[in-house]
C-alpha cells in the first residue's frame, strides 16, 4: 500500500491540523489561575477529555461551542471554582483562538495539489469557519458533528461522511482517513474498513491528553509523527 493509491484525504481537524491542546490550556487559564495548586498541562487536557466526551455522549445534538462552555463549567465545579456564564460562553467561542500546528498550511497546500481534501470534524460550523481561516485551504467537503448531530467516535459520524462522499463519487477505498486521535479516528474508522494514516503528534509526551484512552488500538497503514513528515514520504514515493 501507497499514499499515491489514494485520492482522498479525510482529516480529523482539532489534535490533527489544529493545536486544540494548546488551545484549551490557554483558554482554561482563567479557571487554572486561581488554583493554589494547579495540575499540569496533561492532568488538565486527561479531565477536559473526561468531561467532553461526557457531555458528548448526553447532549450528541449540542454545538461544540455550547459543548465547551459546559465542560468549562464541570471543570470549575471539579475544582472548587464558580465561574461566571460569561465566563463559560467566552471558553466556548475561544476555538477561534487555537493556532494551527506550524507545518499544517504548508502540507495542506501541497497535498491539496494532488489529493481532494475533507474535514470530519466534531465541531460547530461557526467554529470551524475560524480554524479554516487559519489553515488557508479550501476543502472539497466538510463535514462537521453539527451536521450529522453526533460527535465522533460515533458510527454514525462516519457513516454521514461515506454517504456523502458516495454522492460525490468517491469509493471507499479512495480514501485515507488521516488523523491524530485514536479515540475519536483509528478505532471507529477501522469498523468502517477506512485504510488510516496516523499523525501522532503527541509521539514524545505520555498518555492521550484531550482524548480518551481508546483500549485496544486498530494497526494503521500509515504513521507519521508530523504533517510535514507526510508530505516528504508522498514525495519519497513520487520521485522513486
Amino acid at each position: 500500500m501507497k499514499l499515491t493509491d489514494f485520492k482522498v484525504l479525510t482529516f480529523d481537524c482539532y489534535g490533527t491540523l489544529i493545536d486544540w491542546e494548546t488551545g484549551m490550556v490557554n483558554g482554561l487559564e482563567p479557571l487554572t489561575s486561581r488554583l493554589k495548586d494547579a495540575p499540569d498541562r496533561d492532568t488538565i487536557l486527561g479531565a477536559h477529555a473526561r468531561h467532553e466526551s461526557s457531555q458528548q455522549k448526553w447532549t450528541p445534538g449540542k454545538p461544540y461551542c455550547d459543548v465547551l462552555a459546559t465542560v468549562y463549567r464541570r471543570l470549575a465545579e471539579e475544582w472548587g471554582i464558580s465561574p461566571t456564564q460569561e465566563e463559560c460562553v467566552a471558553y466556548g467561542q475561544s476555538v477561534k483562538n487555537w493556532p494551527a500546528f506550524e507545518d499544517s498550511v504548508e502540507a495542506l497546500r501541497y497535498l491539496k495539489q494532488h489529493y481532494k481534501l475533507v474535514i470530519l470534524s466534531n465541531v460547530d460550523n461557526n467554529s470551524f469557519a475560524s480554524s479554516n481561516e487559519r489553515l488557508g485551504v479550501e476543502f472539497d467537503a466538510i463535514y462537521t458533528a453539527e451536521d450529522v448531530g453526533s460527535y465522533k467516535p460515533a458510527d454514525r459520524n462516519f457513516e454521514y461522511m461515506l454517504d456523502k462522499l458516495q454522492d460525490l463519487g468517491v469509493a471507499r477505498n479512495d480514501i485515507l482517513h488521516t488523523a491524530e486521535s485514536m479515540f475519536h479516528d483509528h478505532v471507529p474508522g477501522s469498523r468502517h474498513s477506512l485504510a488510516s494514516c496516523w499523525i501522532y503528534r503527541r509521539h514524545d509526551k505520555p498518555g492521550f491528553g484531550a482524548t480518551m484512552n481508546p483500549g485496544d488500538v486498530p494497526e494503521v497503514d500509515f504513521k507519521f509523527n508530523s504533517m510535514a513528515h507526510l508530505v516528504e514520504a508522498h514525495k519519497a514515493e513520487r520521485t522513486a
